[in-house]
C-alpha cells in the first residue's frame, strides 16, 4: 500500500490551541496544535455530528471536546473520555517537512 501524504498548510502558521479545519475529497478533518505537538483526527463528532474545529482544546490533556454534548476525545489516538460518546475519532499520522504539516490519507 502505497502512503498518501497531502499538504495542508505551513506549520508556522498555527499556535498552541489552534485548531484548523481541512476538508480532503470526503474527508472532513482538523489539524491540532498543542504545545509543540501537531494532531490530525476527523472533525465530525462521532455522536451526533457536531464540528469538533468548533468546539474546545485542553492542550495539557490533548483532547478535543464537542461543542454540542461536551464528550472530549483525546487528538493522540481519538479515544472517547466521557459520554455521550462512545465511538472514538479517526485519527492520523502527521509529519512536518520543509515547513509544512503533513498528514497520511490511507
Amino acid at each position: 500500500m502505497t502512503e498518501n501524504w497531502v499538504r495542508v498548510c505551513d506549520s508556522k502558521s498555527l499556535k498552541s490551541g489552534d485548531m484548523l479545519d481541512f476538508d480532503y475529497q470526503d474527508k472532513k478533518i482538523m489539524i491540532a496544535k498543542a504545545g509543540n505537538n501537531f494532531f490530525a483526527t476527523d472533525r465530525i463528532c462521532t455522536h451526533a455530528d457536531a464540528d469538533l474545529s468548533t468546539g474546545f482544546m485542553n492542550e495539557q490533556d490533548k483532547t478535543v471536546t464537542c461543542p454540542l454534548h461536551l464528550s472530549a476525545f483525546k487528538l493522540e489516538d481519538g479515544v472517547p473520555q466521557n459520554l455521550p460518546a462512545t465511538v472514538p475519532i479517526k485519527t492520523y499520522k502527521v509529519k512536518i517537512q520543509d515547513s509544512g504539516i503533513y498528514i497520511r490519507l490511507d
